[in-house]
Order: C-alpha cells, then structure tokens, then sequence
C-alpha cells in the first residue's frame, strides 16, 4: 500500500498481438477485471498491468513481457522473487500446516529475532498489514495516555485507517494543524482529533506539542517519509519533545524497517521511538506485521496486567500465522549474513548515481530524494524536504521519464524504486541505460507553454 505520493504512470505494453487487431492477454484480462472489480483492479498498482510470474530480480506479465522489478510487491521481496531458502522454508511449513489461530514456535523465534534487533521493542503483537497495525499503534497510544489526539505529518502514509487518511495526499492544502481527509466515508469526528504537521519542520512539530502537548496520546512518524529524509535535528526534536510531555512517539517502519538497516530507521538515524510498526519484509513476501515498543505500552493488549479500563483488544484470524513466520525467518536469516546491508547500499548508490548523471547530461533540474535502500528521481529545481516540494514538481516530466523506463524493460512504481538483492551487474547495466534513454526522452518534450 503505497499508493500516497505517486507520480503518473505510464500505460502498460501493448504487446505484438495488436498489431493483428487482437486484443492482448492483458487487455482480455482487463476487459474480464472491470466487471467484477471496482476500477478493475485491487487498489494496489495501475490495473491494466497483470504479473504472470517473478524470478529472482525479474517479472514478467500476462503479455510476456519481462521486466527488471524494482516495484517488489512495494518492498517485501528484498531478495527478489522465489527465492530458494524462503520457498523452501514455506514448503517444509505446508506440509505440517497453514495456519492455526494458535501460538506456534516460528511466531515466537520471529518476535524473539526482531526484538532482538529492533532497539524499541521489548515486545510486539502481530497483525496482518502495516495499516493494521498503524491503527493499533494509534490505539495503544490513546489507551496509555488516556488523551484523544494523535499528530502525523502532511503526506505521511499509514495505512488505512480513519486517523492515517487524514492529510496523506490532499489536493487542496490547507491551513496546518487543520486535516484535510482523504476519502469519502469518514466521520467528520475523526477530524477533530488530528493534528496535522509539515515534514521536517521541527520549530512547527515543537510548537505544536507545547501548544497542544497536554490533549496529545502520539506522535505517528515515517522517520524517512515516503521517500524523503528527516533534516538534521527533526527526529531528535520529536524525541525531546514527546518525552518531555509523556506522548508516544510512534515510528512508522513498515516501509523502512530492516531495509534501511537491520535495525530500521532508528538504527539508521540513532533515535529511538516507544512503539514502532513493522511489515513487508517480516513476512517474507506474505501477509504479517506487527507492533512492536516498551513493556509498559505492549502491557495494554494484556488485560490481566492493565485491567479492563486499560486493555486495548486485539485479534486477527491470520496474526502470527507460521507460514508467514517461517518466510520471514529465511528472510531475515540472508539479510543477517555479513555483507547484505553494504551490497544493498552500493546497488542503490550506483544506481542514485546513474540516474543524477543522465539527467545532469542533458541540463534537466531535478533531485535524487531518498536514501540508496529507497529512492526516486524529483523533477524540482529545489530541495525536497516535504509533501508541498513534491506536489511542486514537474509531474508531467515525471511520467514521461517513468513510461521511458518502462519502455527500456524497467518496472518501478510512480515515485519509488525499490533496490534488492536479488539485482546482478547485468540488471544494473540495464537499469543505468534505461536512465540515460529516459533523461533524453524528458530532454526532448516540447517546452511548456
């Protein structure tokens, strides 16, 4: 789920069929998708797009086109597709069982190995989306602080949930701390207890605790928020901040947790939140996140330790599922090995490069906003350090450069790239000509009138 943020899309390929006027394996599917889904598709990624299969660092669609995948599912598959221990570990679980709605060992030693890893988490609680589990962290928040308000930041993406549409990606921008929602179907109750922040302004984010700090149950952060990265001081401000007033600052990892480091964000930027979220990657490719912070907060979701007043209730049919549990054991067990972080890092460099290089040739103004585990191309003459740079940039040249890549055999999507380690020296080589044909298909667009 990380549609928030996007830049156009290009169409999907065309495939040969059409030149012989019929219509093609994913138009036929298309045409079959639109009367049994809404939009015919899932909500997820452009609907006239149909992956038949994944290898390794490769996809290839119903038209039999391959691509070099650098959308992974929007961030699970940190190393590519089927890969050989993690299909492994999902076949010697399925002979035994799918899912039980009971405590099973793989649940345990995954929670044992990210709490072992992540510096908040003395416990965590499984769900199955990172959305779900934004929700809860909101929750826990409220139910520890017994106060009504939750802060997040204009652009941040949590999810799904009434409080995490607020602000996420509106049209019209108002006025902060004012929300503005983001879909119909919202109480306007849920308005009145958002707070809404710009990213990255930290004298903002300081004034608004003092102000507010005393109705305030959390703070809910992406520490790297879609693709930018916190300005010196603003994590550390929070931090301050929420510890001084007693809120619960809550890092919104799903994305960035073991991707950015083995131990997330708050390894990567050296601040550590009291509760933090966790998905994609722990689940190895399939449905699992999770909750994770202090005793003290975790305590809710035991009403035994905290009573009926304080007890937040919890309960998922699929949470903690061991098929789940095993793919992310086998996943976290390769990204353990020495090695794994750096090779990461000097995939995603050369290819930051690439691309700052191609453009520069060819004299187009833009940034390379991210960190190398996650970045895209902004066509802003300007630092990006928010929503409203973003929403400022030239998002015509953005789908002009995307439908480029697109053409040259490059998935990703509108405003992301995903490296993995699943990429080899010839997908790079690749990638790095996709970069130098896009930058000149962008240098070539007419003037803008």
């Amino acid at each position: 789920g990380d549609r928030a943020m996007t830049q156009p899309t290009p169409q999907a390929t065309p495939s040969a069929d059409n030149a012989g006027g019929r219509p093609s394996p994913m138009e036929v599917l298309a045409e079959r998708a639109r009367k049994v889904l809404p939009a015919g598709g899932f909500g997820n990624f452009e609907p006239d797009m149909f992956i038949r299969s994944g290898s390794g660092s490769r996809v290839i669609d119903e038209n039999g086109q391959e691509y070099i995948d650098y959308l992974i599912s929007s961030g699970p598959m940190i190393l590519g597709h089927g890969h050989p221990e993690v299909n492994a570990a999902i076949a010697r679980q399925m002979e035994s069982g799918m899912t039980f709605f009971a405590n099973n060992a793989a649940g345990v030693a995954l929670a044992e190995r990210i709490c072992a890893a992540v510096a908040c988490a003395d416990q965590l609680r499984y769900v199955s989306t990172g959305g779900e589990a934004d929700m809860y962290a909101m929750r826990l928040a409220r139910a520890h602080t017994g106060r009504p308000k939750i802060m997040k930041f204009e652009g941040g993406y949590h999810g799904m949930s009434a409080e995490a549409l607020m602000s996420l990606a509106p049209k019209r921008l108002q006025n902060f701390p004012q929300p503005v929602p983001d879909s119909a179907g919202i109480p306007a109750a849920v308005e009145a207890d958002m707070l809404i922040a710009p990213f990255n302004d930290a004298d903002f984010a300081a004034g608004m605790i003092d102000e507010y700090g005393d109705e305030i149950a959390g703070v809910i952060v992406e520490p790297l928020q879609r693709l930018i990265p916190p300005a010196p001081g603003f994590l550390e401000t929070l931090r301050a901040k929420t510890a001084e007033r007693g809120i619960v600052l809550i890092f919104d990892e799903v994305v960035t947790g073991f991707r950015l480091a083995w131990g997330g964000a708050q390894e990567r930027y050296g601040v550590v939140p009291d509760l933090c979220t966790l998905g994609k990657i722990i689940g190895g490719g399939l449905p699992l996140a999770a909750i994770a912070g202090r005793e003290s907060i975790m305590r809710h979701f035991d009403e035994k330790a905290v009573g009926e007043a304080g007890f937040t209730f919890q309960i998922g049919t699929l949470s903690g599922n061991p098929l789940a549990a095993v793919a992310g054991l086998a996943t976290l067990d390769v990204l353990d090995r020495p090695g794994s972080y750096e090779r990461l890092t000097e995939v995603g460099t050369r290819l930051m490069t690439a691309a700052h290089d191609a453009l520069d040739a060819v004299g187009i103004p833009h940034q390379i906003v991210g960190d190398p585990t996650l970045f895209d191309v902004v066509f802003s003459a300007k630092p990006v350090l928010n929503y409203r740079d973003i929403m400022a940039a030239d998002s015509q040249r953005a789908a002009v450069f995307n439908a480029a890549m697109r053409s040259r055999g490059i998935l990703k999507p509108g405003a992301k790239t995903y490296p993995h380690l699943a990429l080899d020296e010839a997908d790079i080589l690749q990638t790095i000509d996709a970069y130098g044909y896009a930058a000149g298909q962008v240098a070539a667009m007419p003037a803008a009138s």
